[in-house]
């Protein structure tokens, strides 16, 4: 597998976490040793393990849970880090998203998240134009 593919895969069990609000599976994909931090959107930037993992049960336990989806991703390695710039689909809007990864312990493991607003979306995630009838 490529580092690009297993960057990719990493960023795949971060949205598959989200999506399935698994509290274990998202501790899993968060760094233990390196630094972490998280600015989800409209929040305060979050630093350190405990805050952002405490931020992370709130939303995946809290009553309304995003239902979200992860598109167009792409992978950026620079050694043993990388970063993932994407968008979230999340209740009929979209997230433009930035998740960052370091190597440790011979694992991809995310050191931050961000996601904010996307002003202007990307033709890619646009609906197809209902085809219009001939008459």
């Amino acid at each position: 597998m490529s580092e690009s593919a297993a960057v990719l895969f990493a960023n795949d069990a971060f949205y598959t976490a989200f999506q399935a609000h698994d509290m274990e599976a998202m501790d899993q994909v968060w760094a233990r040793d390196a630094p972490v931090a998280c600015i989800h959107p409209g929040w305060p930037a979050l630093s350190g393990r405990d805050e952002v993992m405490e931020s992370w049960r709130g939303i995946l336990t809290g009553d309304n849970p995003p239902d979200i989806r992860c598109r167009d991703a792409e992978a950026y390695v620079q050694g043993e880090s990388a970063f993932v710039i994407c968008y979230e689909l999340v209740g009929g809007g979209v997230l433009v998203a930035t998740n960052i990864f370091l190597r440790e312990s011979g694992q991809w493991r995310m050191t931050h998240h961000q996601a904010g607003p996307c002003n202007m979306v990307p033709n890619s995630l646009r609906e197809p134009e209902p085809e219009q009838s001939v008459q």
